[in-house]
């Protein structure tokens, strides 16, 4: 994972180059500020000079402590804006890798989980980028400053500090692969966490009403716990390292300080100026390794998160492969055509198999079937929405492969049982069918739909504001809304999804009107539940465990199609009933 997360910090050249320059900048202004304080104290406590010869060397010393807090500063916030970029970045990725998503895949996983690797799993990354890279540069040119300043002045002092100086390094890294894997236990705990609160939430009224809400809150308070103990260990882990950290620093500064010691004052054999100068340097030395450590474990966090975003971005899509032909945005409908198309899902096991099946122009064709016969997969595959494992879906001859996503779906409307309504107004809702339509032209969509009545009792009317969901709508004002969309974008084709499922009758009576006034300038394909509203459809299509039974007409289905006449009839009896 660093690998990725490096190849995203490699179009930061410029960036790293002022980086590099500030630690440059950084390491002189530590020499300097060392320097100028111990001619300050020497010049004062030791030589005896008037405060006014040592103002240059205070002003001096101002200037360098100022400007030492100002590079750190600019250094900080470059590495915070290249942070941000590689966020975006990521996000954008990660929301194109979800908006190509084929309908299967994109139910495949927890909402909650998706969001938490879209917010809290990237928000991990910035640390690597803001905190650990600036200080990388830091640590690769100050203790080089300072070991150099150091043995120009005792060679020996400059020897103790590379022998013990390795130990940080090391002990730091042995610590960070643990640290890596007790972040990725974190993070994969608090994703859980995520997806079952989200859940939870969603579905909380069915919870309710079935009394199972205290076994979900148990749930919830469950995977709230492992976060909670997932984020405990990883502090664990990162107090003990500081505090070895500073064990390290603190023995290694104790034995220059004593070498230092014995040749001032036992061997007299250093001046109080060069023992002073080594002394303040020491500490200046092992923060700047210690910094790194405590940098590197954060990247070490930053790493774990780059390998959830990794795997999300991995994960293998069922994604329909588009080309680039274009279709004319026309009044007539295509031919849509059917080879040999089999699909089958991972999972479950079950698949369509050898469909063969032919759509004329400004036909209305229904497909029929049991409960899991594979009826809403083929309107999917159709739709473009899953590609066929084997066979071929044609479009006016042509393989809808290769054909372009755009032209394809600005001629085709999807309308399912759960059409999904988004927070808005009416009239924004509406106008998703088309992104230029005029109020008048919403208005009138409305009209044909059958829900302008509806809208004309609400005080805001087309700008009344629709709660998440749809909330507020019932089903029937939900599909009346959809159909309004497709009377907006005027489309060639038009898949509905068992529609009329769950309506009482007026409101399946005004749909129905709906849908035959859309089929005067379109292919309608209805998957349906109740057999009576497609019973005058010109094309029916009978599906049974994922294979195609029988076609034709109402009349000759019922006639030759001994599963269709007992379909038929049991729904006779229960209307009956």
């Amino acid at each position: 994972m660093k690998n990725e997360l490096k190849a995203y910090a490699s179009g930061f050249k410029i960036t790293h180059l002022f980086m590099i320059l500030g630690a440059l900048l950084i390491g002189a202004s530590i020499i300097a500020q060392a320097f100028l304080t111990v001619e300050i104290v020497n010049n004062v406590f030791v030589n005896k000079t008037d405060f006014e010869e040592v103002m240059p060397f205070l002003m001096s010393l101002l200037i360098v402590l100022l400007l030492r807090p100002f590079l750190s500063y600019l250094m900080g916030r470059a590495g915070v804006e290249m942070a941000a970029t590689v966020k975006q970045r990521i996000r954008k990725a990660l929301l194109d890798k979800f908006s190509r998503e084929a309908l299967l895949t994109s139910h495949q996983g927890q909402s909650g989980q998706k969001v938490s690797v879209l917010l809290d799993a990237v928000d991990e990354i910035d640390a690597y980028y803001s905190k650990y890279i600036p200080q990388v540069f830091k640590t690769a040119v100050i203790p080089i400053f300072i070991l150099v300043a150091v043995s120009t002045q005792h060679l020996q002092t400059g020897l103790i500090m590379m022998v013990t100086a390795p130990f940080i390094p090391i002990f730091y890294i042995i610590i960070g692969i643990r640290t890596q894997k007790k972040s990725e236990e974190k993070l994969e705990q608090m994703t859980v966490f995520s997806g079952r609160f989200l859940d939870t939430i969603q579905g909380l009224t069915t919870l309710n009403l079935f009394r199972q809400s205290k076994k979900y809150r148990t749930i919830i308070k469950e995977s709230s716990l492992n976060y909670r103990d997932a984020t405990i260990e990883v502090l664990k882990v990162a107090f003990v390292s500081s505090l070895m950290l500073e064990l390290i620093s603190m023995l290694s500064i104790g034995i220059i300080a004593l070498e230092i010691g014995l040749r001032l004052i036992v061997f007299n054999s250093m001046s109080f100026a060069t023992a002073f100068f080594l002394l303040i340097l020491a500490p200046e030395f092992y923060l700047s390794l210690k910094e790194l450590g405590s940098a590197f474990h954060t990247g070490r966090g930053s790493m774990s998160a780059m390998k959830k975003v990794s795997e999300e971005l991995g994960r293998e899509s069922e994604e329909v492969t588009w080309g680039d032909r274009f279709i004319e945005n026309r009044k007539t409908p295509p031919k849509i055509a059917l080879k040999d198309v089999s699909y089958q899902y991972k999972d479950s096991g079950f698949s369509l198999s050898s469909l063969n099946i032919t759509i004329a122009p400004y036909r209305q064709v229904a497909v029929i079937g049991r409960s899991g016969s594979g009826k809403s997969t083929l309107l999917h595959m159709i739709a473009g929405l899953l590609p066929p494992q084997q066979g071929e879906i044609t479009v006016d001859h042509h393989s809808m492969t290769n054909l372009n996503e755009d032209s394809w779906f600005s001629q085709v409307s999807y309308i399912s049982q759960h059409p999904y309504i988004f927070t808005g107004t009416i009239a924004e809702n509406i106008r998703i069918g088309s992104k230029n339509a005029s109020q008048s032209e919403i208005e009138d969509a409305a009209g044909k739909a059958g829900i302008s009545a509806f809208v004309a009792t609400l005080e805001q009317g087309y700008e009344t504001i629709i709660g998440e969901s749809g909330r507020g709508l019932s089903g029937g004002e939900k599909q009346r809304l959809a159909l309004a969309r497709a009377f907006l974008k005027k489309p060639n084709v038009i898949l509905f999804d068992e529609p009329t499922t769950g309506l009482d009758l007026y409101t399946e009576k005004v749909l129905q009107s709906a849908m035959n006034s859309l089929s005067q300038n379109a292919t309608i394909i209805t998957v349906a539940h109740r057999l009576h509203t497609i019973r005058k459809a010109d094309h029916i299509i009978v599906l049974d465990q994922g294979k195609m039974m029988a076609e034709g007409t109402d009349e000759a289905l019922y006639e030759s199609s001994e599963l269709y006449r007992e379909m038929v009839n049991v729904q006779t009896e229960e209307v009956t009933l």
